[in-house]
């Protein structure tokens, strides 16, 4: 945890991109193809299982926090829906969801739940239902923070951003003085860099799918370590 380390500087530029398919999510930072504000209605079926918050995204469990889903398998979109909101309307109430799992079997457009969320929104007897969901900004506190996985050094690089308000659409990285370059992201939710990154620290640029850009300086790699930014993704305005 880099608790008390000095913001250098951060900058955030808005700047909302075009496009058709604000669902599809992207690999790299030239994927922000969505509209702040404006997200398209998904339909599907709601259904429920044993959720703790963990899952394909690699988040820690969240007992105490399980207004959860997973994604099915064709908007998971290669991870891209990972540590997302979404607002979902079913038979019985409304109810916004972080993503935190895969759905290999949904169909596109259906959400599974925990089983605390399912009731809120239908009869948990009811077992699948009905649902209408959009994209939502998450309710986040503070700034995002950037978790190294386990095995990390300069030769093997894996990072995950967590508390993000908007859907991640890119990130790059470079050591300090260096040239950016992006990191591809995997289906388990880490940016991973194969060939590693260097020693560190490494800066950081963050660029969500409305084109809001976020660069983090000085992050100080470890293996198995969260790193606390500085800085977090703008609200649509």
């Amino acid at each position: 945890m880099a608790a008390g380390r000095l913001l250098v500087w951060a900058l955030v530029a808005a700047a909302c991109g075009g496009g058709d398919d604000a669902g599809s999510g992207g690999h790299g930072a030239d994927a922000a193809t969505a509209v702040c504000g404006e997200e398209p209605e998904h339909r599907g079926d709601g259904t429920y299982y044993d959720a703790d918050g963990g899952g394909n995204c690699m988040f820690d469990p969240s007992p105490g926090d399980l207004m959860v889903a997973a994604m099915n398998q064709t908007d998971y979109a290669g991870s891209a829906a990972c540590g997302a909101c979404a607002e979902v309307d079913g038979p019985d109430g409304q109810i916004l969801v972080r993503i935190v799992d895969r759905c290999p079997e949904c169909a596109a457009g259906d959400l599974d739940f925990s089983m605390e969320a399912f009731a809120m929104i239908a009869p948990v007897e009811a077992g699948r239902v009905d649902i209408r969901w959009r994209y939502a900004e998450c309710p986040v506190d503070g700034s995002m923070s950037f978790r190294f996985k386990e095995g990390s050094n300069p030769y093997w690089t894996a990072i995950q951003v967590r508390n993000h308000r908007q859907r991640i659409a890119g990130l790059e990285a470079r050591p300090a003085g260096g040239e950016y370059q992006a990191v591809a992201r995997e289906e388990y939710n880490y940016f991973v860099a194969p060939e590693g990154l260097g020693e560190g620290p490494y800066d950081l640029r963050v660029t969500d799918v409305y084109g809001h850009v976020v660069e983090e300086p000085a992050v100080p790699p470890g293996d198995a370590v969260l790193v606390e930014g500085t800085a977090q993704l703008p609200a649509c305005e």
